[in-house]
């Protein structure tokens, strides 16, 4: 996972989990440490600040203008901010409803993407090696 997409998954995650009351404490602070870290690289900014902000509310609506000011910061060069995007991600629980909308993909080319709950993908590839 770039850079960039590992930030905005740690923190869409991590507001999504310290909204809901069952999320585990050591979520809770993991989250904020890291929208601690990028509030401070982008202080200063007040646009971009109010983006942070605004994405904590409604990622899919801020999620490009957060790219965009991540990006113009240096944020995706920050080893600190990369290492607690990580731990966010580490400390959501598989199955639960907010790690079913984190996705790594590695390597290859996506063929096709769906992102939600109850979804039934079929994906035929007839360049893919077929079983016998």
């Amino acid at each position: 996972m770039d850079p960039i997409t590992l930030i905005l998954a740690a923190l869409a995650a991590g507001a999504a989990s310290g909204a809901k009351d069952t999320a585990a404490e050591a979520i809770r602070d993991a989250y904020g440490a890291l929208k601690g870290l990028v509030h401070r690289k982008l202080r200063g900014d007040p646009a971009k600040e109010l983006i942070l902000e605004q994405h904590e509310k409604d990622p899919e609506v801020w999620k490009e203008p957060l790219k965009k000011a991540l990006t113009d910061s240096g944020a995706d060069q920050d080893q600190a901010i990369l290492e607690h995007a990580q731990t966010v991600l580490d400390r959501i629980p598989p199955g639960s409803e907010v790690a079913s909308y984190v996705n790594n993909i590695y390597g290859g080319q996506v063929v096709g993407w769906v992102q939600g709950s109850d979804n039934v993908v079929t994906i035929n590839n007839p360049g893919a090696p077929t079983g016998g």
